[in-house]
C-alpha cells in the first residue's frame, strides 16, 4: 500500500511493512494448515503484543485462553456445532452453486465449523468484568483492539486467524467447558494456525474520500476541503439505507430515469433523448427541474455508470465536464441490499455556480444550502425505493409492472 509520507517519519518503523500487514489480515478459514504444530512462544509473543493495545483506565483486565489439548478443541468444535455451525453447514449446501452473494463466505464458514477441531490452537480472549448493557464504553472497549492487534501479530509472522462469536451463543456452557469463573467475559473465539500461502489481496473497499466526512455525516469532497469550502473542491453528498430485498428488486426503481420526481421537490421527470434505443453508458436523457430560486429549466444528462443490478449513474449538462455527478450502488450484504446513492457538485458550471458568481462572498453557505437540499432529497428517494423493492420481494415480484428501465423505440 503506497504512502504519502516517508517511509521512515519514525526510526525503526517500516510504513510500508505495517501498511501491508494492517491491510491484509484477513479471515482465514480454508488456508489454515490443520498439520503443522504451532510453537506456543509465537501464540505467547503476539499476546504480548496485544497486550500493548489500549485499555480503560489502563487496568491490566485482559486474560487469554490457549486450547491445544484436543479433547477440548473436540468439545469446543460440538459446541459450536450447536450454536451455529450446524446451520452454517445446511445454509452452505442450500445455496451452493446458485450464484447467492453469500455463496462463498457460507461455504468458508460451513469449512471451519466441520473442521474447527483440527486448529492447531483455539485461542479465547477474555475480559474481567461484565457488561452492564447500558451502551456506555465499556469491556469491549477494552478488548476489541487487542484481539486485532493479536490478529495482525500473527500474520505478520506467516499465521492466521478466524474471529467468530457463534459460539457465545453457548456461553454458559463455554464457560463450564472451560472453567471460566463468573465476573469474566468471554470475547469471541480464534482458530489459529499458520496460512497456506503468505500472500492476501486486500479487500475491496470504498475508497476513503468516499466514506469520510468533515464536519458533517454523509457530506464528501473530491480535494480539501478549504477553509473556506469552495465549489473548486468538489463538494458531494450520499446517504445510504439498507433493504430487505435482493439487488434485482432494486434495479427497476434505480434505472427509472424519473421513479425520483416523485419524492424531490426540485426534480419534475425525465424522458430519453429521441436518439435513444436503449439505456448504456453514453446514452443521453433530459431532466426536467424546478427551483424556487431558479425557475424551471430542462438539462441534458448522460449516462455514465450502467451496470445491471449494481450501478447507474448520469451527469449533467457536459459529459467532459459536467455541472454535477450522480449515482446509485448497490452492494449485496447479509440479508439486504445496501443502496448508496450519490452526489457531486462541479467539477463544471451549473446553477450553483451562477450563484457564487453573484454572490461570491457567500460561496461557502451557498454550497452548504445547497447540499442540504439535495441530501433531503435523496435521502426521500432511497425511502422510497426501500419501500417499493421490499414490497415487491415480500409480494414474490422479480419485476415491476409498469417501470420503464428500458426507454421507449423511435
Amino acid at each position: 500500500m503506497a504512502s504519502s509520507a516517508s517511509d521512515e517519519i519514525v526510526p525503526g518503523i517500516d510504513i510500508a511493512s505495517v501498511d501491508k500487514a494492517l491491510s491484509s489480515t484477513r479471515v482465514v478459514r480454508r488456508r489454515l494448515d490443520f498439520d503443522r504444530p504451532i510453537d506456543e512462544q509465537v501464540l505467547l509473543d503476539c499476546i504480548d503484543i496485544a497486550e500493548q493495545a489500549p485499555t480503560g483506565g489502563n487496568q491490566g483486565s485482559r486474560r487469554w485462553i490457549i486450547v491445544t489439548d484436543q479433547q477440548v478443541k473436540d468439545k469446543l468444535a460440538a459446541l459450536y456445532l450447536e450454536a451455529a455451525g450446524q446451520w452454517m453447514i445446511e445454509s452452505a449446501e442450500k445455496i451452493a452453486g446458485t450464484g447467492h452473494p453469500q455463496e462463498k463466505v457460507m461455504a468458508s464458514a460451513a469449512y471451519l465449523a466441520e473442521h474447527l477441531a483440527e486448529a492447531p490452537a483455539i485461542v479465547i480472549p477474555t475480559i474481567i468484568g461484565e457488561h452492564d448493557g447500558s451502551g456506555r464504553p465499556g469491556l469491549f472497549d477494552s478488548v476489541i483492539q487487542s484481539v486485532w492487534s493479536f490478529s495482525v501479530a500473527l500474520r505478520a509472522r506467516g499465521l492466521g486467524s478466524a474471529y467468530t462469536t457463534a459460539i457465545l451463543g453457548k456461553r454458559k456452557e463455554l464457560a463450564d467447558l472451560l472453567g471460566v469463573p463468573p465476573g469474566i467475559t468471554m470475547i469471541a473465539m480464534l482458530p489459529v494456525g499458520w496460512t497456506k500461502g503468505t500472500e492476501f489481496r486486500e479487500a475491496p473497499r470504498l475508497p476513503a474520500r468516499e466514506v469520510t466526512f468533515y464536519d458533517t455525516y454523509g457530506r464528501t469532497w473530491v480535494e480539501g476541503p478549504s477553509d473556506p469550502h469552495r465549489h473548486a473542491d468538489g463538494p458531494g453528498a450520499f446517504v445510504e439505507v439498507d433493504v430487505k430485498a435482493a439487488p434485482e428488486f432494486l434495479w427497476p426503481y434505480v434505472s427509472d430515469i424519473s421513479f425520483s420526481a416523485d419524492y424531490s421537490d426540485e426534480f419534475k421527470g425525465a424522458r430519453w433523448g429521441d436518439e435513444v434505443t436503449q439505456p448504456a453508458v453514453g446514452a443521453r436523457f433530459i431532466g426536467a427541474n424546478n427551483n424556487e430560486f431558479l425557475g424551471d429549466w430542462e438539462i441534458d444528462c448522460f449516462l455514465n455508470r450502467y451496470d445491471e443490478n449494481r450501478t447507474f449513474g448520469w451527469v449533467s449538462s457536459d459529459a467532459d465536464n459536467p455541472g454535477a455527478q450522480w449515482w446509485f450502488d448497490t452492494s449485496p450484504i447479509a440479508g439486504a441490499t445496501r443502496l448508496r446513492f450519490s452526489v457531486r457538485i462541479g467539477p463544471g458550471p451549473s446553477g450553483l455556480t451562477m450563484a457564487i458568481a453573484n454572490m461570491p462572498d457567500k460561496e461557502p453557505r451557498i454550497i452548504e444550502r445547497r447540499i442540504q437540499g439535495l441530501t433531503a432529497n435523496m435521502t426521500r428517494v432511497v425511502n422510497g425505493i426501500k419501500q417499493a423493492a421490499e414490497g415487491d420481494a415480500a409480494a414474490g415480484r422479480s419485476e415491476r409492472s409498469g417501470t420503464a428501465t428500458k426507454p421507449p423505440l423511435h
